[in-house]
């Protein structure tokens, strides 16, 4: 167990310093630390909203790029996985002996006194733990959380809480350089949430196969008095849990779920009845958007219930739940026109959410401006289904690859011979020169009641205050 961690509330002075301090989680696990009495302070190259304002009124300071300089003394070093072990402050902690922690060992020593409810999948993590984290803190469980978003409930992504529940995203992403196992293979489940899997970061991951063994090791994590609650829609969760280590709940519109919604209906939100292994339990409403988070409810609810909570409780709830920082996020309401922001990086979390958007506002164009930025979507693995992810939207706007020098030239991304593929399918589709260019056709072009959607799992490049500004209505 980290002593430094475990301490801290009994010693009157710790630091720690956080390298690569602006990512979501990074900035989380800042909070959290210094919620538990740290002074904290770090560095990154780029710092940008909602993580930079989080920081900013945690009063975090934040040193600009990498310097051995930035190093004074810490108790304690977090060392971000985007970070290399080149990195200048890496060689001057390692110089020094000074102790250091990958993020999810941090987290997982702070989640040994818990009882950890994990989130796991390739989507709707960040959505599901957020409104798990609402429900129990609604309900008077003062839950722990630690989240890739910021809950404007709580207006932060973080809460050491005082209960017992620890709500965590379970990331199946590597945790450092010297820590090269999966996050989530750090946090111990006792509650496992296993939202649908597919294939996705391509830089660490091989294939499909390689992917789903790092859930099975997951899996395996489980103790026999646990409980999985499985989306039954994914071919690939049914094939994981073929053999479940604990207590199973099937959840989804598969024949097969044990938890299923139906008469759902998608307009400004959704609405649904539940049905229990066959029985009504009753309606229930969220103003979120989509069918895919009518499945994130159906898998937090169905854990909700097991805990005993009623779900008269948890409607009264989901009523006051105000959304997320950068997911399905509305910026802006201009006249009739409507500005969207969303996390989307993948083809199917790119489709999906355009199809909630559609079905939320069906009257106007649907505009679609994509930044190609993940580590998957800047490589062509995903070439041919990003030419389908884009099929409900009536405008498509690319923005150039993000880095692209960072991906070799073979296996890069080609937004060329999407819009040819795009335009082929009779879809209006074109590629930035800029984002300035971006801004200007969206605002020079759309209409009224047009919806325009940007997705990005970065800054895209300042777009958002650029488009905000670019569509307000005249005074």
């Amino acid at each position: 167990m980290n002593p430094y961690i475990k301490t801290v509330t009994t010693k009157t002075k710790k630091t720690a310093y956080l390298i690569a301090i602006g990512g979501t989680g990074m900035g989380s696990l800042a909070g959290l630390l210094k919620e538990q009495g740290f002074t904290v302070t770090g560095s990154d190259l780029e710092v940008y909203p909602p993580m930079s304002d989080q920081l900013a009124a945690l009063g975090i300071e934040v040193k600009k790029g990498w310097n051995a300089a930035n190093i004074d003394n810490p108790d304690l070093v977090i060392i971000g996985n985007a970070v290399s072990r080149d990195n200048p402050e890496v060689l001057e902690v390692m110089r020094r002996g000074l102790p250091y922690r990958s993020l999810p060992q941090a987290l997982g020593e702070i989640l040994v006194e818990r009882y950890p409810i994990v989130i796991a999948g390739t989507h709707g993590k960040t959505t599901t733990c957020s409104i798990a984290a609402w429900i129990l803190e609604r309900t008077g469980q003062s839950p722990g959380f630690f989240i890739g978003g910021v809950l404007k409930n709580f207006g932060r992504s973080y809460q050491l809480g005082s209960g017992d529940y620890f709500v965590i995203e379970g990331d199946e992403y590597d945790s450092a350089y010297f820590d090269k196992g999966p996050k989530f293979l750090h946090y111990r489940p006792k509650i496992l949430i296993l939202n649908p899997v597919e294939f996705d970061h391509a830089d660490i991951y091989r294939d499909l196969a390689h992917v789903l063994s790092a859930f099975e090791k997951l899996l395996t994590l489980l103790p026999k008095d646990g409980l999985l609650v499985a989306n039954w829609d994914s071919e690939n969760v049914r094939q994981l849990c073929r053999q479940p280590p604990c207590r199973l709940i099937r959840v989804g519109f598969h024949p097969e779920a044990d938890l299923q919604p139906t008469q759902v209906d998608l307009k400004r939100g959704v609405s649904f009845d539940l049905l229990m292994r066959g029985k009504n339990l009753g309606r229930v409403t969220s103003p979120m958007m989509g069918r895919h988070n009518t499945q994130n409810l159906c898998n937090v609810i169905a854990v909700l219930l097991d805990l005993g909570i009623p779900l008269a409780e948890i409607n009264k709830s989901l009523a006051e739940f105000q959304g997320i920082k950068r997911r399905q996020e509305i910026l802006l309401e201009a006249g009739d026109r409507i500005l969207i922001e969303d996390f989307a990086h993948h083809p199917t979390a790119i489709r999906e959410t355009l199809s909630a958007v559609r079905a939320a506002y069906p009257e106007g164009r649907l505009w679609a401006l994509f930044e190609p930025r993940s580590n998957t979507t800047r490589r062509n693995f995903f070439q041919e289904e990003l030419a389908r992810a884009f099929d409900l939207a009536d405008e498509v706007l690319l923005a150039p690859v993000f880095r692209p020098d960072k991906i070799p030239t073979e296996e890069r991304l080609d937004p060329t011979k999407l819009v040819t593929d795009l335009v082929a399918k009779g879809k209006s589709a074109r590629i930035g020169t800029s984002i300035d260019d971006m801004v200007h056709i969206v605002a020079q072009e759309s209409r009224g009641k047009d919806v325009i959607c940007l997705m990005s799992n970065g800054s895209f490049g300042g777009i958002y205050p650029k488009m905000v500004s670019a569509l307000q209505p005249n005074p």
